[in-house]
C-alpha cells in the first residue's frame, strides 16, 4: 500500500470544490485505476498559509513517519501579502528538505508543483495582472530552481491555470480558486510521474 502526503495551502486542500474533488484525492483515483493501491492521501494544507505557517503546522502535527511520495505546493499567499522572494526562497528551501525527509529521503519520491497565476481569476479584477503574473513567475522560477538543485520532480502547472482567463469553468465558485476541472489537469499530469517512479 503506497502512501502519499500532500503539503501546501488552498490549491492543495481544495478550497470551494468537494474534497474528493481536491488535486490530491483526483491523484490517487487516477493511480487506482492504473492498479496502485495507494492510501487517502494525508493532507497538510490549509486556505491562506505562506510558507512559515506550513512550516509551523508540520512541527506541530510532529509526524514521524515517511510516506511513498510527497507534494508540495506553496507560495502564493507570500505572493499576495508582499512577501520577499528572499525570504520565499530560504523558506521554501527549508520545507523541500523536510518533503524529502518525509519522502524516506528520496528526492526522486517528492513532486513540486508550481504557483498558480490568480491574476487572470475574477476576483483579481481591477488588480494590476500583469504584476501579479510578474510576480507569480518570479517565486515559479525561485522554486523549480531549488526543486532542480535538490533532483525533486518539478510539475509546471501555471500556464494551464491561466487558461481560465477563457475559460470560466476552471475556476471554482469563489471567483479565485480552481475548479475540479482544473484539478483534473494537475492529476492528469501528476499521477503518471508517481507511476513512473513507483515503477523503478
Amino acid at each position: 500500500m503506497y502512501s502519499f502526503l500532500a503539503l501546501g495551502d488552498s490549491y492543495t486542500i481544495g478550497e470551494q470544490v468537494p474534497h474528493a474533488d481536491n488535486f490530491p484525492n483526483q491523484t490517487v483515483k487516477l493511480l487506482r485505476r492504473q492498479g496502485k493501491e495507494v492510501a487517502d492521501p494525508v493532507i497538510i494544507a490549509v486556505t491562506g498559509w505562506t510558507t512559515d505557517e506550513l512550516t509551523t503546522a508540520i512541527r506541530e502535527q510532529n509526524i514521524k513517519e515517511t510516506f511513498s511520495f510527497v507534494t508540495l505546493l506553496i507560495g502564493v499567499n507570500n505572493q499576495y501579502r508582499n512577501r520577499s522572494l528572499h525570504n520565499y526562497k530560504q523558506e521554501f528551501r527549508d520545507l523541500l528538505e523536510q518533503a524529502i525527509v518525509f519522502a524516506g529521503g528520496n528526492s526522486r519520491h517528492v513532486f513540486v508543483l508550481s504557483i498558480p497565476d490568480w491574476g487572470v481569476t475574477p476576483f483579481a479584477a481591477g488588480r494590476d495582472r500583469k504584476k501579479i503574473a510578474h510576480e507569480i513567475d518570479e517565486y515559479n522560477n525561485a522554486n523549480r530552481a531549488i526543486t532542480e538543485e535538490y533532483k525533486c520532480y518539478y510539475l509546471y502547472i501555471t500556464g494551464s491555470t491561466r487558461m481560465a482567463a477563457k475559460d470560466p469553468f476552471l475556476v471554482a465558485g469563489d471567483g479565485l480558486h480552481p475548479s475540479a476541472k482544473e484539478y483534473a489537469v494537475w492529476a492528469e499530469h501528476l499521477a503518471p510521474l508517481i507511476v513512473g517512479e513507483l515503477k523503478k
